[in-house]
């Protein structure tokens, strides 16, 4: 049967535990030197106007702990200094990028309508499929199709639950119309620099003799790391990574899924701008702070298709004020929050 819509969140109970439990006294030294750093009162973003030095909200729930431990391991613990600098290079870069006041999902729209990427289903472990649909691309080679693939891969991160990354699914068949070397470069470097630890496994299927060529040209420009988690024509149901019902068909799967814009592109706005916001909110009840667990903030614990909120375990007292709807009202310090989901989420 034919479908246009986003999955069913899978049950993802036990996919994941929290990070960081495991560290040697020298690692946990180095992530704690990260984040005495960002955690400074007095903190001003280097290399930036005066003015505009303070982090916003959105960045201090961004710098989480789990960020910093990817930062941490992407520097492969060469020590807190580098992973603090390149921390502050993708705090900048996604301001200059954009990504909080020009990339909306109203201008990235023309790259969405004919479905070239997609997020669609989970694999057997919780982690999201981003489809990638060469052949139905539909503009001509510009700086907003850049936008739109970063666009779409934070809607993907918005939705995803913590310790959890991503599949990559890309199928190259249909005469597909591939990205110049200039451009894969810079959205490889983009990925590589401001991504770390995102990338689960890219599913590559339908390799044709040129982009195999064309894939030889860029593997000197991929991490190692990466490429080693580069896997092509595979058989995803077969090695059990997905099940069948969860991957489209043209990866082995049973899913006939037929994009159509109008009822996609909406329900994937509504379902990312809806669990972004819940976990902004829990955020701010835990202190609103950098260095706050993804696994506190994010985790959602699903049940017959539904999202539901976990508990929220606020170290305060056992109530606390807070403002809603411009009044004062007393919470009780353990909130759980449920909500029917339209099925976008990890």
């Amino acid at each position: 049967m034919a479908t246009y819509e986003p999955a069913p969140v899978p049950n993802l109970a036990d996919k994941t535990k929290p990070q960081g439990t495991d560290l040697t006294p020298k690692q946990k030294e180095a992530l704690d030197k990260v984040l005495a750093h960002f955690s400074d009162p007095d903190y001003k973003l280097p290399q930036v106007d005066a003015e505009n030095s303070t982090l916003s909200d959105e960045e201090k729930f961004w710098l989480s702990y789990e960020c910093m431990l990817r930062y941490l391991r992407a520097t492969k613990w060469a020590g807190a200094e580098q992973a603090i600098k390149r921390l502050e290079d993708t705090l900048r870069w996604r301001r200059q990028f954009g990504l909080y006041d020009k990339i909306k999902a109203e201008y990235i729209e023309p790259e969405a309508v004919t479905g070239k990427m997609i997020t669609y289903g989970f694999d057997v472990d919780g982690k999201p499929a981003l489809y990638l649909v060469p052949s139905r691309q539909n503009t001509t080679e510009n700086q907003r199709q850049i936008e739109f693939t970063f666009w779409i891969l934070e809607r993907v991160i918005d939705s995803m639950g913590p310790g959890i990354d991503l599949n990559l699914m890309i199928n190259f068949a249909d005469r597909a119309r591939n990205p110049s070397l200039s451009t894969s470069r810079t959205v490889l470097n983009i990925l590589q620099t401001h991504y770390p630890e995102h990338l689960g496994r890219a599913i590559i299927i339908n390799v044709p003799f040129l982009i195999n060529a064309f894939f030889k040209l860029i593997t000197p420009f991929v991490d190692p790391v990466t490429r080693v988690k580069m896997r092509f024509n595979p058989q995803v149901v077969q090695e059990g990574i997905f099940a069948p019902n969860a991957v489209w068909k043209e990866f082995g799967g049973d899913v006939d899924f037929v994009y159509e814009h109008e009822k996609y592109w909406p329900a994937l706005n509504k379902m990312c701008t809806e669990r972004k916001q819940r976990h902004m909110e829990r955020w701010r009840q835990l202190g609103g702070t950098v260095g706050l667990k993804e696994w506190d903030t994010r985790r959602e614990v699903t049940s017959n298709g539904q999202a539901v909120e976990p508990k929220v375990e606020v170290p305060l007292d056992d109530e606390l004020e807070t403002e809603i709807n411009g009044e004062s009202e007393k919470v009780t310090a353990i909130e759980e929050i449920t909500e029917v989901s339209v099925g976008i989420a990890a």
